[in-house]
């Protein structure tokens, strides 16, 4: 496949990328302990770096995640940056949050070395404009559906048949509008599409996200390839 190739050509750049020294064996795309963060819904946290204000966003995103964002920034109009360390969450506020971070012109999304934006945690960092990912940030991906809850599936079994089917249907309908969203959302944003066509819709679906294998770290080059970093 193209993004096994790229990746073991790509190692000795992807450990730059990472800053980390041990590689997943099950994954050498990626680090084998990424530095995501709480599993904590996410916190929100003004600090001043280098003489300028900075958001960081740690945790999970989840449903409330936009309106505290939107309320963060609006305390303090001196915020330049927003820093992300997220394993994702709700796919859908993350768009939302995107979107909130877009509205405010000059509002830059970062992720600093070491750090790692994963899942629904792309989409926030993409609302940002400029967008940063410094030597040693990572950017993870994997493809986006709505059966991360896996307790809602074992629940339906238990119900019946028909309770099965329902949800099965469910599931393919909203993926397939969270598709339709996701695209939009990354023309509107300045991404290629190419990004979810070529890398996040390769990967296995999210109901094994815990499996390191179905994941992605984009090397220094596809960040740029695909537009996720659009400045220096």
């Amino acid at each position: 496949m193209r993004l096994r190739a790229k990746a073991l050509a790509a190692l000795g750049c992807l450990a730059l990328l990472t800053g980390a020294t041990e590689r997943d064996p099950n994954n050498p795309t990626c680090p084998q302990s990424p530095n995501w963060g709480s599993s904590d819904a996410m916190k929100l946290t003004v600090v001043e770096r280098s003489g300028m204000k900075v958001l960081l966003a740690e945790g999970r995103i989840d449903s409330g995640f936009p309106d505290r964002l939107k309320t963060a920034i609006e305390s303090d109009p001196m915020i330049a940056e927003i820093w992300l360390r997220s394993r994702g969450g709700n796919a859908r506020a993350g768009n939302e949050a995107g979107r909130i971070i877009r509205s405010y012109p000059g509002l830059a999304t970062r992720i600093p070395a070491g750090w790692t934006c994963f899942s629904a945690c792309n989409f926030v960092f993409m609302g940002g404009r400029p967008r940063f990912v410094d030597e040693g940030g990572v950017f993870m991906v994997h493809m986006f559906t709505h059966t991360a809850d896996r307790w809602i599936i074992d629940d339906a079994v238990i119900d019946g048949s028909e309770a099965t089917t329902e949800l099965i249907v469910s599931i393919e309908q909203s993926s397939a509008l969270l598709a339709t969203e996701d695209n939009d959302f990354l023309i509107r944003m300045g991404i290629s599409r190419n990004l979810l066509t070529e890398v996040m819709y390769q990967q296995q679906a999210r109901g094994t996200q815990d499996d390191p294998s179905t994941r992605y770290c984009l090397t220094p080059d596809e960040i740029r390839e695909y537009n996720v970093m659009n400045a220096s």
